[in-house]
């Protein structure tokens, strides 16, 4: 592989493995809070 190919795969990497990082984090940091009651209308 070229030095160029290689850059291009770990650019991809850190894009790809950054973006699931974030999400993860992202999702662990909000609460969700469940309200006492629910209405629903039909």
């Amino acid at each position: 592989m070229t030095t160029s190919a290689v850059v291009m795969m770990i650019v991809a990497m850190l894009v790809v493995w950054g973006g699931l990082a974030l999400a993860i984090r992202n999702l662990t940091r909000t609460t969700r809070e469940e309200p006492d009651e629910v209405h629903r209308d039909l």
